[in-house]
């Protein structure tokens, strides 16, 4: 057997069932099932953003390498059926789509592929369409983004439900990455300073806030930190599951709060639902009693929270189902190599 192949049946066996995504069906208990985006134009998926005018619609969007571009995917057969083209926009490397109290949807054309190259970044606004066709055109507004310590790669933009408010986590890659708040009123014509108010210490790949505006979550590729905000500002309260998938790079609530819905990057990529419970549900989940979910303060049922166990065995997992890909690909390379030679 080649060293090659070798490595790639070891690292393959390595890697126990547990680590391959399973499927997830939804539940009795009001939760949304699983879906497939089916767009073959949908290879890197990096945003997720429930719709609140068209109920099962998500809206998502590639990042580097397509146009200025956004897909309305209906969750329950997976196809796009509308296409937003935003009039005006060359689009860089958009990483993140949030929904605005206003009705808009915004668009962050954030990511830093250099790790803070880029000292202007963009952030477009529009409205979600209110009727729905194959192709639409938009001309958006467009905001002009730095931050107030220097160019940051960022992947997470989240517009708060209630206050419009926006911001940015930026992607750790050494140290930790923080949250960056927008300016209380944004201008157009001039550059919109983004202030850091705290440490947030995952890689983050997206975050969202509930609908009522109680809860943030910050998701990374292997992992997730759920805070309650107050007053304008984070306080950790725990860490959702998170299911394993081969580019874990969105997250979105769904319009009742009380469950969120897990992207990845990756033709025919799947975004998968996780429960929540305790004090990870937003307040006004946890009052509504009429879904028979955990009450609010109360501890979330050990099948709905991620341990530090869980934690550890997802990032093991994660990386050992990486290597796997990396083996993978290297081993096709040398074979095609070999049959050319």
């Amino acid at each position: 057997m080649r060293p090659f192949l070798r490595a790639l049946a070891v690292a393959v066996l390595a890697v126990p069932a547990a680590a391959w995504p399973a499927v997830a069906d939804g539940g009795g208990d009001g939760t949304p099932p699983d879906f497939t985006i089916e767009d073959a134009r949908i290879k890197e998926s990096s945003g997720l953003a429930a719709s609140r005018a068209h109920p099962g619609l998500y809206w998502t969007h590639n990042d580097s390498g397509d146009g200025p571009y956004v897909y309305g995917v209906d969750s329950r057969t997976g196809r796009t059926v509308t296409t937003i083209t935003l009039a005006g926009v060359e689009a860089r490397d958009a990483e993140a789509i949030s929904l605005g109290p206003d009705g808009s949807l915004y668009l962050g054309d954030i990511g830093d592929n250099f790790g803070g190259r880029w000292p202007e970044v963009w952030i477009y606004r529009f409205p979600e369409p209110k009727e729905l066709q194959e192709n639409i055109t938009l001309t958006p507004t467009r905001y002009t983004v730095r931050y107030d310590d220097g160019p940051r790669d960022a992947e997470s933009l989240m517009v708060h439900p209630k206050t419009g408010r926006m911001y940015i986590v930026s992607k750790k890659k050494s140290g930790k990455g923080a949250l960056y708040e927008a300016p209380e009123k944004l201008t157009e014509s001039g550059v919109n300073t983004f202030r850091r108010i705290a440490d947030i210490n995952v890689w983050a790949t997206d975050g969202a806030f509930s609908p009522d505006g109680t809860r943030l979550v910050v998701r990374g590729y292997f992992e997730a930190i759920a805070y309650r905000w107050q007053d304008g500002r984070p306080t950790e309260i725990g860490r959702p599951s998170v299911p394993l998938q081969r580019q874990g790079e969105s997250v979105t609530f769904t319009p009742d709060g009380r469950t969120l819905m897990y992207g990845s990057e990756g033709t025919r990529s799947r975004v998968t639902p996780v429960a929540l419970s305790g004090d990870l549900l937003p307040d006004s989940a946890a009052e509504d009693k009429s879904g028979g979910r955990s009450p609010k303060g109360s501890a979330p049922a050990d099948d709905e929270r991620t341990t530090d166990a869980d934690r550890n065995r997802n990032l093991a997992l994660g990386a050992g189902t990486l290597a796997v890909g990396t083996l993978l690909a290297l081993g096709l390379r040398r074979l095609l190599r070999a049959r050319r030679g």
